[in-house]
């Protein structure tokens, strides 16, 4: 078992180096606009999994993963010679469906504003089901003023201790 900081070290050297050699090295003209998003590695640093994105629609993401699965052992090469591994990490190319997940999120959010719109617009117009003040208040009342119950008190504090 690898150090989990040397693993996440060579998970992203594996990210940068696809990445370039996709840029520049891969001249396969299925490829679409593709974006290496992360790349994983297991902790014995014997396979490597590499997220992508692509850019269009279904057909352009079919051929990419194509041209993806016919430059693996390229890829694997390439990445195997830089890391300097005993072994060369095996290569799993996995489509990221991020946009999908966002176009979601959005619509989500954007339905709850939706209804909460809707509950701002039945609260302006609501009305108290009771009264305003629903406790009861004497209005007569003031607080300079000493209350005949104030006046009892002492007697029926007396009559207590009795």
């Amino acid at each position: 078992m690898a150090d989990p900081a040397k693993v996440r070290k060579h998970a992203e050297r594996v990210r940068e180096l696809v990445a370039s050699v996709v840029r520049t090295q891969i001249k396969d003209p299925r490829l679409g606009m593709i974006t290496i998003t992360d790349a994983r590695i297991t902790a014995d640093l014997r396979e490597a999994t590499v997220f992508y994105t692509v850019l269009g629609d279904a057909e352009e993401q079919a051929g990419t993963a194509a041209a993806l699965e016919s430059a693996k052992g390229m890829l694997r090469g390439v990445v195997g010679r830089a890391l300097g591994l005993r072994h060369s990490p095996s290569l799993a190319f996995v489509s990221d469906d991020v946009q999908e997940h966002v176009k979601h999120i959005d619509d989500l959010l954007a339905e709850a504003k939706q209804r909460d719109d809707q509950v701002q617009q039945l609260a302006a117009g609501a009305a108290y089901a009771g009264e305003a003040q629903p406790y009861k208040v004497d209005e007569d009342d003031d607080e300079g003023a000493p209350d005949d119950d104030d006046e009892d008190e002492p007697a029926l504090r007396a009559a207590a201790q009795r």
